[in-house]
């Protein structure tokens, strides 16, 4: 497995650069208007860098032992390119076969991913999800009422169900213009849609905090509209950035579209926050804050093998029922 997914890499790695794969990034968009070039490359780059690395495989693997193989059903989400990865990695690294069902929002990109795995590896243990399916186990991913479902339907079975997260970053106030850069691409990446988006800003009392966002998608053009006519309404004050706005607010946002920001005078304030929703928390992007799930400014869209979603490790998960 290390080897076929050592040559997926090697494959990825040109994605984007040829006629072939610049035909499945327009598909893609097509299909999710929500998807631009710039994040799908992103994704891609990012599977490569940090899911496909030889010497990274070898190393995660060895702290796991294969057990009995099992069938293991594998709903992915589609809020950002090719989230479901990870799982889809996971479930045949440990020996297993998998049965996948993608989102309507991202088929052609995972399609083409699978399409991939059996080019190198015809008899790769991939199968697709049908109501026929009987799974030994299963992954899925979406939103807190889609977590409720799965876990109605398939209670039955061990499973490893995911509802909705957020990332939240706490500044010390003496970052640099290159980590508020990076920052900046923890925010706005996916269009805010993601769950290691950051949407919740800790920033020291007295200190401001300024930010030049992209150019946001279209499709984000009615939250924007309807959020700020409402905060106007409401008489709740906003910052416009011209497509989303800061509020300030030690809550999280709702809105793609509102990045919420909230003062502190020590850091153990944020620390006894932070205690409080860990079960909320995705990751917290930081310098100054202690935490298993805390990465560095820029890599919030760069989650390693060893970072596990909503802190379950998904391989102890499949190697140890």
């Amino acid at each position: 497995m290390i080897d076929i997914f050592s040559s997926l890499g090697n494959r990825l790695s040109h994605f984007g650069k040829d006629s072939a794969s610049l035909e499945v990034i327009h598909r893609a968009m097509v299909e999710n208007p929500w998807f631009s070039k710039a994040d799908i490359l992103m994704a891609i780059d990012a599977i490569c860098k940090e899911f496909l690395d030889r010497d990274k495989l070898q190393k995660w693997t060895n702290a796991y032992h294969k057990t009995e193989p099992k069938r293991v059903g594998i709903v992915m989400a589609g809020n950002i390119p090719l989230v479901g990865f990870y799982d889809l990695l996971c479930v045949l690294m440990a020996g297993h076969t998998a049965i996948v069902k993608p989102s309507s929002k991202d088929k052609v990109l995972t399609e083409y991913i699978i399409e991939q795995l059996q080019d190198i590896e015809p008899t790769i243990a991939i199968e697709p999800f049908s109501d026929k399916s009987q799974p030994d186990m299963v992954i899925a991913t979406g939103g807190d009422q889609a977590a409720r479902h799965f876990q109605s339907r398939y209670a039955d079975i061990p499973t490893l169900i995911r509802g909705s997260r957020h990332s939240v970053a706490v500044l010390s106030g003496k970052e640099s213009a290159t980590e508020l850069t990076d920052l900046n691409r923890d925010i706005f990446s996916y269009n805010g849609l993601g769950c290691r988006n950051i949407s919740l800003i800790f920033l020291p009392a007295g200190k401001e905090l300024k930010f030049i966002p992209p150019s946001p998608n279209p499709m984000m053009q009615g939250n924007y509209a309807h959020n700020k006519a409402l905060k106007t309404m409401l008489g709740i004050p906003f910052t416009d950035l011209g497509g989303y706005l800061m509020v300030e607010s030690c809550s999280f946002s709702n809105d793609i579209s509102q990045i919420n920001y909230c003062y502190y005078h020590n850091v153990q304030e944020v620390e006894h926050w932070i205690d409080e929703n860990d079960k909320s928390l995705q990751c917290i992007v930081s310098n100054i804050i202690h935490h298993p799930r805390r990465v560095e400014f820029g890599k919030a869209q760069y989650p390693t093998l060893w970072d596990v979603a909503d802190g379950v490790d998904v391989m102890n998960f499949l190697t140890q029922q």
